[in-house]
């Protein structure tokens, strides 16, 4: 992977400036003119607005964001705080998510009814193991891996104990949603990652230690080093820094909860305190982050899938945090994107289910093999799968005889449209 260009010292930018005439800080703009939050890297592929050089455009729109930004308590490797911009595009995401995260959505009916939201949550955790496990090089199929979680099989290698960790730890993050975070149950999420998957076991749910050697990351295809996370003597406090930060405390002002937990997933991939596992643990956290503000749909999304469409945009939204002397704010807008495209995601998913089973209706209702009340109840069954129907039921729903509302369930079975328990 090519390692995006760091971005000119902006005090010699600056010196150079006042030596001509800076009038063009005067109303700099943090964005470009499409609102789009580019990095240095990005910039020297682009044309700059008319009268300025790229260094002039770059210095331009730093100023702007530098006047806006607030700092973080995470810091950096270099010594100095990460620090966050909350522009236009920040803010749109975020209302948007919002709006379709934490409310009603499009079908609530099929997400809200306990049998069909179970059927979906187990499939969206399914996706999320898969997806989270194979960005971390797990090299299981898809169809493998979904019968190894469907049946409840022992797993059969790393890969296929990295998938079912996953699901787990998946499961874990709903659980503890409620809680206040502290160490410890971030060593025991990691603990529920990586059991049996490492090398030497005594590594699940232990940070590092000043006697190993730190671990650092490098891009698979072609070992480029990506990062070297902070000393292992800084890493309990850092810890504890970062479970603050989660429950709202040691932060002047308000920052947006869904901002705040894209802050935790970077935060504890940033500090990679872990061996091994520190990315699926980083994305466990965040789910936990969401739920426990009340962003209850994000159980039904999986990140990883979208993530793992593009894993060198996913790589290049740290790098560019890191390399723009620790402005987050690429990594936040980048992730923002993600959870809306996660969610609109699910809205076609969704759509594409209830217009299924509309056109199965409309099939099923000119059959000249069922009466008008053996469709009403399959149509029942297609949108609530799993409802029992009794006779007794039936028979006082419909105003018709014991044996007439025996005789149409029979006959339904007969179609192999319901089973009989």
């Amino acid at each position: 992977m090519k390692i995006p260009a760091t971005p000119p010292d902006l005090g010699e930018l600056l010196v150079e400036a006042t030596k001509d005439d800076p009038s063009f800080l005067i109303g700099a703009r943090p964005v470009d003119d499409k609102g789009r939050y580019l990095h240095w890297d990005e910039m020297l592929h682009r044309q700059p607005p008319e009268g300025l050089s790229h260094q002039r455009w770059w210095l331009s729109t730093a100023f702007a964001r530098r006047s806006m930004a607030r700092e973080l308590p995470l810091v950096g490797t270099n010594g100095r705080p990460f620090r966050f911009s909350n522009v236009d595009a920040v803010q749109q995401l975020v209302h948007l998510i919002d709006q379709q995260a934490g409310g009603q959505i499009l079908a609530d009916e099929v997400v809200t009814n306990l049998r069909s939201s179970n059927r979906y949550l187990v499939s969206s955790l399914i996706e999320e193991a898969i997806t989270s496990s194979q960005l971390e090089g797990a090299s299981t199929t898809r169809r493998v891996a979904k019968e190894l979680l469907q049946t409840g099989r022992a797993p059969r290698g790393r890969s296929e104990q990295m998938i079912v960790n996953n699901f787990r730890a998946m499961q874990v993050a709903q659980e503890i949603a409620d809680r206040l975070l502290d160490v410890d149950t971030v060593l025991g999420l990691h603990e529920t990652v990586t059991a049996g998957a490492l090398d030497d076991p005594a590594d699940a749910g232990r940070i590092q230690g000043m006697d190993e050697e730190r671990i650092a990351l490098f891009w698979p295809q072609d070992n480029t080093l990506l990062h070297r996370p902070p000393p292992a003597d800084q890493l309990p406090d850092r810890l504890q820094g970062m479970c603050a930060f989660a429950n709202g405390q040691e932060v002047d002002g308000f920052i947006h909860p869904v901002v705040r937990a894209i802050i935790v997933h970077f935060w504890l991939a940033y500090d990679h305190p872990f061996v091994d596992g520190n990315g699926r643990t980083a994305r466990a956290l965040f789910y936990r982050s969401m739920l426990n503000e009340g962003y209850w749909l994000t159980q039904y999304l999986s990140i990883s899938s979208i993530l793992k469409k593009a894993p060198a945009k996913y790589a290049k939204s740290y790098l560019y945090s890191e390399t723009d002397d620790n402005d987050i704010t690429y990594f936040v807008i980048y992730q923002l994107q993600v959870i809306k495209r996660a969610i609109d995601s699910l809205h076609d998913y969704l759509r594409r289910k209830i217009e299924e089973t509309r056109d199965i209706e409309v099939l099923i209702s000119s059959s000249p093999h069922l009466n008008h009340r053996q469709i009403t109840i399959v149509g029942e069954a297609l949108r609530d799968p799993g409802e029992p129907f009794t006779i007794t039921a039936q028979q006082r729903r419909h105003g018709v005889t014991y044996q007439s509302a025996r005789t149409d369930l029979l006959g339904l079975e007969s179609l192999e449209l319901l089973t009989k328990q």
